[in-house]
């Protein structure tokens, strides 16, 4: 594979920003601030992450990316249900940051890999996708990791930060800088939210404890 040089990427870089849509823009800033907020658990960032789901649906399907926008899908009907699952409950409290248990995990896995191998197939088949498996193994395992987080499960940034690394490798593979840029920026989101939760879940423990 040709080295790419700084200023070639640079020059790429320059020229996807100017052919961004505004659209595309609002959406990916308000994707940012969806990411900041769940970080700081406020559940306002469902509302981010509604706006920028409804925002990318448009614009993957004006694309023709049809996979992409189908999951935009589901993921405006996880930022309801982290609006919903993250409310105040009647007693004043919210929902605790806990631990997914390793079966969940292994289940989520499970079914990862299942989903991957079969779309990998289709996509093989009838799209011709230069990198089918890793395609779809990022995308089912960013639908459970959504999950996690919408169930305010730590694991959910263990779960990020592989994810995250291997769509650093797809978008480099595929010569996508800009993206891959934006996915190594999460990554450093992803470790402050796993510091974050982690510190929280700690102060957590000593008051369920005393409330049990």
């Amino acid at each position: 594979m040709r080295r790419v040089t700084a200023g070639e990427l640079l020059a790429e870089l320059a020229t996807v920003w100017a052919g961004t849509s505004p659209l595309e823009a609002v959406a990916a800033v308000l994707g940012l601030a969806y990411l900041v907020l769940v970080i700081l658990q406020q559940r306002v960032g469902w509302l981010a992450a509604l706006g920028s789901t409804a925002l990318y649906l448009v614009v993957f399907w004006r694309a023709r990316l049809y996979m992409q926008a189908a999951l935009q899908v589901y993921y405006l009907a996880m930022a309801l249900y982290g609006w919903h699952a993250w409310r105040r409950r009647a007693d004043g409290g919210e929902l605790p940051v806990s631990r997914a248990s390793l079966r969940v995990q292994a289940a989520g896995l499970a079914a990862i890999l299942v989903a991957s191998a079969a779309s990998a197939a289709w996509l093989a088949r009838e799209t011709g996708s230069s990198a089918p498996f890793l395609d779809s193994l990022t995308t089912w395992a960013s639908v459970f990791t959504t999950w996690l987080v919408a169930r305010k499960k730590i694991d959910n940034w263990a779960w990020w930060l592989v994810v995250d690394v291997l769509i650093v490798v797809l978008c480099w593979r595929g010569r996508l800088y800009p993206s891959m840029i934006l996915y190594l920026l999460y990554l450093g989101l992803v470790l402050l939210g796993w510091r974050s939760w982690y510190l929280d879940m700690r102060r957590q423990t000593p008051a369920l404890e005393a409330a049990t």
